[in-house]
C-alpha cells in the first residue's frame, strides 16, 4: 500500500489577482520567503508521502521553478514532486473544466494501483497538518472517502463547503457554498460548533476516486463530494489546528498579518512539521539604525534607518533611510540591484522618505523617494497605471514602478 498526494493549482486566481497576474496561485509568496505550495509539499513530506503530484494550468513557469530549484531527492529513491499542466493529447484537446476534471486529465500519470490511496489537497491554504492522523482515522473507519473538516463561524458558512455529520463521524448532508441556513448548520443551529466546513483535504482509497472519475462530474466540491456521500461511506475528521484558506486578496493580507506579533497564529518558527522550501544560500539581513516591531525580516534584506512595524519584509528588500512600513507584505525581489545602471531608473527597493499602510508590494517593485502609500480615501477597488486597490488594500503588482513623492 502506498499514498500519494495530489496538489490542486486551481484556475486562474482571479480573486487573487493581480497577485496572480504573472503567477498561479500555489506560486504566490507568503510569509517572507515561502510559496503557498511548499504547506502542503512540506505537510506530505513530514508524513512520508514521497509522490507528490502538483497540478496546474496558468502561469506555470513560476512553480515550475520553484519546485524544480527546491524539492530535489535522493536518485536512488521513488520519492519525486511532479509538476503536471493542462496538455492536450489524443483524447483530450481541452484545458482543465474544473478541480476533479484535472485529476481525471492526469489519471494514467498516477500509476494507481488498487490497494493505494489518494490524498487530493488544495495549493493554496496556510495549515500545519499530521497527514498520518488523517490516513489512521481514514483505515480505522474503513472509509471509502475521507474530508477534514474544521469548525467556521456561521457568518462564514456561506464561503465554504459545509456538512452534517451523524454518530460516528459519517457524513449524510454536504452543500457547497450554501445559501440557506438550513445547508449551513443544521443541527445546534447558531452555535459556532455546529457549523462544519470541508477543508478541501480528501482521502480517497483509490478504487473510488477512479470510479468516481468515470463519471461527468468537473468539481469536487460542488458536485464529485456530493455524489460520493451519497455512494461510499464517507467520514470527516476533525482537524482543531490553524487553517487559513487563501482565495481572495483580504485573506492573503490577513493571513500575513497572523504571521506578526508576540504570539502569532501560525509559526513557521515551530520545531513540528517545519516548513520547506527553495534553500537560497542569501546573507543575513543587514539591519541598520532601525526600528523593527512585531515583524518578520528575511534574509538578503537591506533596511538602513527604516521604521517597520507588524510587517512582513520579504528576501532582498532594500529599504533606505526614514522609511515608515506599518501592516504590510512587502516581498521583496529575485536578485540583488542596491544602485540602478540608469541613473533616471529607481532601484529595486523602497525610496528614502516612504511611508506605507496597509499594503502588499509585490516582488521587483521600484518605489521612489517620499511616496505615500496609505489609501486614506478608503477607496474599496480601484486600478490605477501602476496599482490596484482591492477590498481597501492597496497592491503594487511585481516589477511595477512608482515615481517620486507619489500618493495612493
Amino acid at each position: 500500500m502506498s499514498v500519494i498526494s495530489i496538489i490542486l493549482g486551481g484556475g486562474q486566481g482571479k480573486r487573487l489577482f493581480p497577485l496572480t497576474l504573472y503567477r498561479s496561485k500555489p506560486a504566490v509568496p507568503i510569509g517572507g520567503k515561502y510559496r503557498l505550495v511548499d504547506i502542503p509539499i512540506s505537510n506530505s513530506i513530514h508524513a512520508g508521502i514521497n509522490r507528490i503530484f502538483v497540478l496546474t494550468q496558468f502561469n506555470s513557469a513560476s512553480i515550475n521553478n520553484h519546485i524544480h530549484n527546491t524539492y530535489k531527492f535522493d536518485y536512488f529513491s521513488q520519492a519525486a514532486v511532479i509538476l503536471l499542466t493542462a496538455e492536450q493529447t489524443l483524447a483530450s484537446e481541452r484545458w482543465f473544466q474544473g478541480t476533479a476534471d484535472a485529476v481525471r486529465c492526469h489519471l494514467t500519470h498516477y500509476h494507481l494501483r488498487e490497494e493505494d490511496e489518494v490524498l487530493v489537497l488544495s495549493g493554496d491554504q496556510l495549515y500545519r497538518m499530521d497527514y498520518q492522523r488523517l490516513l489512521r482515522f481514514h483505515r480505522e473507519k474503513n472509509a471509502d472517502m475521507t474530508l477534514s473538516t474544521i469548525n467556521v463561524p456561521e457568518r462564514l458558512s456561506p464561503e465554504f463547503g459545509m456538512l452534517r455529520m451523524a454518530k460516528g463521524n459519517r457524513i449524510t448532508h454536504f452543500w457547497e457554498k450554501p445559501k440557506t441556513k438550513a445547508e449551513q448548520g443544521g443541527e445546534g443551529a447558531g452555535k459556532s460548533s455546529a457549523f462544519i466546513a470541508s477543508m478541501g483535504v480528501y482521502l480517497f482509497k483509490a478504487p473510488v476516486l477512479i470510479d468516481l472519475l468515470k463519471g461527468s462530474e468537473v468539481d469536487f466540491g460542488r458536485e464529485l463530494i456530493p455524489r460520493a456521500i451519497r455512494e461510499f461511506k464517507t467520514y470527516g475528521f476533525s482537524y482543531h489546528g490553524y487553517w487559513r484558506d487563501i482565495g481572495t486578496i483580504k485573506s492573503f493580507y490577513q493571513a500575513n498579518m497572523e504571521l506578526t506579533g508576540l504570539y502569532p497564529k501560525f509559526q513557521f518558527h515551530s520545531p513540528k512539521g517545519n516548513i520547506f522550501t527553495h534553500p537560497r544560500f542569501l546573507p543575513p539581513a543587514q539591519i541598520l539604525s532601525s526600528y523593527i516591531n512585531d515583524s518578520l525580516v528575511s534574509e538578503g534584506s537591506v533596511l538602513r534607518q527604516a521604521t517597520i512595524e507588524r510587517s512582513i519584509i520579504g528576501l532582498r528588500s532594500v529599504i533606505q533611510k526614514k522609511v515608515s512600513i506599518k501592516r504590510s507584505v512587502v516581498m521583496g525581489a529575485d536578485y540583488f540591484e542596491f544602485e540602478s545602471r540608469d541613473k533616471g531608473h529607481i532601484p529595486f527597493g523602497i525610496g528614502e522618505g516612504t511611508q506605507i499602510e496597509n499594503a502588499i508590494i509585490d516582488k521587483n517593485v521600484r518605489i521612489g523617494r517620499n511616496v505615500v502609500i496609505k489609501n486614506e480615501k478608503g477607496v474599496k477597488e480601484a486600478d490605477g497605471s501602476n496599482y490596484y486597490i482591492r477590498q481597501g488594500i492597496v497592491i503594487v503588482p511585481k516589477e511595477a514602478e512608482i515615481p517620486d513623492r507619489t500618493v495612493i
